[in-house]
């Protein structure tokens, strides 16, 4: 039970990082920007989801103890998730914050 409390807490804080990252101005014009920009956003936010989906999927397993392990052992892929979406906002931060401004592009 104490997991599901986890997993919905952590759903919460997903869909709040989701509501306040979405509704923050990004201000380029670059297209290239933008589109680092969803991949940084993709993987900050997607990250609680991957939370909250990690412990649901520990709370909705009935069995405890040894046969726990064997049970979840199944989603050992889903470490992967967490590895995608990490490198995802680190190489799209760092892209980000490496990137020049472009001269073509009219600024307001």
């Amino acid at each position: 039970m104490f997991e599901l409390a986890v997993a919905a807490v952590a759903l919460v804080f997903g869909v709040r990082s989701a509501l306040h990252w979405t509704s923050r101005p990004f201000e380029s014009r670059d297209l290239v920007d933008h589109m680092l920009y969803a991949l940084y956003l993709t993987g900050r936010v997607g990250l609680w989801f991957a939370f909250a989906g990690a412990f649901a999927i520990f709370g909705l397993t009935r069995t405890r103890g040894r046969a726990f392990v064997d049970d979840v052992a199944g989603y050992r892929w889903y470490v992967l998730v967490f590895v995608a979406l990490g490198a995802m906002q680190f190489l799209a931060g760092y892209a980000l914050g490496r990137r020049r401004e472009d001269p073509t592009i009219p600024r307001p």
